[in-house]
């Protein structure tokens, strides 16, 4: 395997724990030499890419809509889909695992689908189910 890419999800909406938890895992990340893949928005994602960049990694998002310009500024490769949240489905099939930090509703869809596709997924003060590897209730 060339690159690993791991998958952050979480909202865009996130609090301040949500936030610092995140630019920590998206530090970890690029530490351990892996690709940053997220929706490429605000909240949880823009400080995974945040904290990814800080360490030299390579950040790629996921977007909904249909313009680049809507990617935060750690983006490195945005993709656009035009999708809406149907992108989660492709943010989850192109990781080779998946950290949920926190998250609403979006982060339970995304869990829903590693779940289902055996993705291994980390959880990290999210949603509560006991097939992912909760880490941090």
């Amino acid at each position: 395997m060339k690159h690993v890419l791991i998958g952050v999800i979480g909202s865009s909406r996130a609090d301040g724990e949500a936030i610092a938890l995140a630019k920590e895992v998206g530090k970890g990340i690029a530490r351990g030499g892996g690709i940053l893949l997220c929706g490429g928005l605000g909240g949880v994602m823009e400080a995974a890419a945040q904290g990814a960049k800080e360490e030299g990694g390579i950040t790629v998002g996921v977007l909904p809509g249909t313009c680049r310009d809507e990617a935060n500024d750690y983006i490195d490769i945005p993709i656009v889909t035009g999708m809406g949240f149907a992108r989660n489905i492709i943010i989850v099939r192109s990781s080779h695992a998946v950290i949920a930090v926190k998250g609403e509703s979006g982060t339970l869809s995304e869990i829903a689908y590693a779940l289902q596709l055996s993705v291994p997924i980390v959880g990290l003060k999210t949603w509560r189910l006991s097939e992912i590897s909760a880490i941090g209730e």
